[in-house]
């Protein structure tokens, strides 16, 4: 069975949760029809004539994209002008566009963390924190022989997250007691007779946005008419999010060495150095896209190198005055690390909750530049 293009938003909306936009952003439904089927979903960093006529041969109707491709709303559709003839052709195929922009940069696993991630960056923080994740503790009482169906249950559904950590719960066996009244379904017991139960008590972390999902979870995986559970809330603090990635590779390499390890990883068409290409860098700031403005966070943050994208001539000159070594490995370039972690992150929701839809990563790169040659 298909996931319908809505229930697909909700699973890329848990991992880049919509409010967390930046004020005026354009993100969200773009066109189209959320509501129909979809076999396949298509990933891409923009959406272009060329990703349309990719995702028409693939059969997907429904194409994620990383930039918006209507920042303000439309006064006309004139099909002289090609954007507006890429909407009227899209809509008239059937093919519609979701869009996540600054609410997957801030998001803990977004555009910045596969960054790092990819370049084997360690210890991880925002650049410019702008919040975290509120926790609550879950404790529900299950009896003996059910707690792993449980478990994963509601681990599926986002419980039990400690950094890198999944399934994390503790459990403690005890005797629970309960007497069915009339009108029950008891799953144990007889109504009228109290019972006791050998039941676990099984204690986990969630984030709080992924409370319904996680009881929906429990509900329909524990065996009782009704289930015994109490929700606290916590003052831990949660998984930071914000803008950029703060991080330590785990032995110095030179600059030069780490301009060649962006080269070699993310393609850039163009790839600028700014810095003595014999330094030795171990703490690293990254920011994917567009990181001039934040040249300034990450020499307060004490980075030796920012890796970023179209850094402003003002702002690499302030790097240099400073000591801090710029890699501008170009916007597009920086960005593209964060489809394949949300590729992944979407296979494994889909194939939990019983969908059949298949996720592909464009193969259109659509760089807007090219080397003279």
């Amino acid at each position: 069975m298909f996931a319908a293009g809505n229930e697909l938003v909700s699973f890329i909306e848990e991992f880049a949760p919509q409010e967390r936009a930046l004020p005026g952003d354009a993100t969200g439904l773009q066109w189209g029809d959320l509501s129909r089927e979809v076999p396949v979903l298509l990933l891409a960093l923009d959406f272009s004539a060329a990703v349309l006529k990719e995702a028409l041969r693939i059969g997907a109707p429904l194409v994620f994209t990383h930039h918006p491709f209507l920042y303000r709303p439309l006064s006309r559709i004139d099909l002289n002008d090609r954007g507006a003839a890429l909407v009227a052709q899209s809509l008239k195929e059937g093919v519609s566009l979701y869009s996540a922009h600054t609410n997957l940069d801030v998001a803990p696993r977004g555009v910045s963390y596969a960054l790092g991630e990819l370049l084997g960056l360690e210890k991880m923080q925002p650049l410019l924190s702008m919040g975290a994740e509120k926790l609550e503790k879950l404790v529900v009482f299950i009896p003996e022989g059910y707690e792993d169906k449980v478990r994963d249950a509601i681990a599926g559904a986002g419980a039990g997250w400690i950094g890198n950590y999944s399934h994390c719960t503790y459990q403690l066996l005890g005797t629970g007691t309960f007497m069915p009244r009339e009108g029950t379904s008891p799953f144990i017991g007889t109504q009228g007779a109290l019972e006791k139960v050998s039941e676990y008590r099984l204690e986990t972390i969630l984030f709080r946005r992924d409370r319904k999902r996680v009881l929906q979870a429990l509900f329909a995986a524990h065996p009782y008419e009704e289930v015994a559970y109490d929700l606290y809330p916590l003052s831990n603090e949660g998984q930071a999010w914000g803008l950029g990635i703060i991080g330590q590779l785990p032995e110095k390499v030179t600059l030069n060495e780490l301009a060649g390890r962006c080269y070699k990883l993310l393609r850039p068409g163009v790839l600028k150095i700014l810095g003595d290409s014999k330094m030795k860098i171990d703490k690293v700031a990254v920011l994917g896209g567009s990181g001039s403005e934040y040249v300034e966070h990450a020499l307060q943050k004490g980075a030796q190198v920012f890796i970023s994208g179209d850094i402003k001539f003002h702002d690499a000159q302030k790097a240099a005055y400073a000591g801090l070594a710029l890699i501008d490995a170009g916007h597009d370039a920086t960005e593209r690390p964060v489809l394949p972690v949300l590729e992944n992150y979407l296979k494994e929701r889909i194939a939990a909750a019983g969908f059949t839809t298949e996720v592909i990563v464009s193969r259109e790169i659509g760089s807007l530049w090219r080397t003279f040659e």
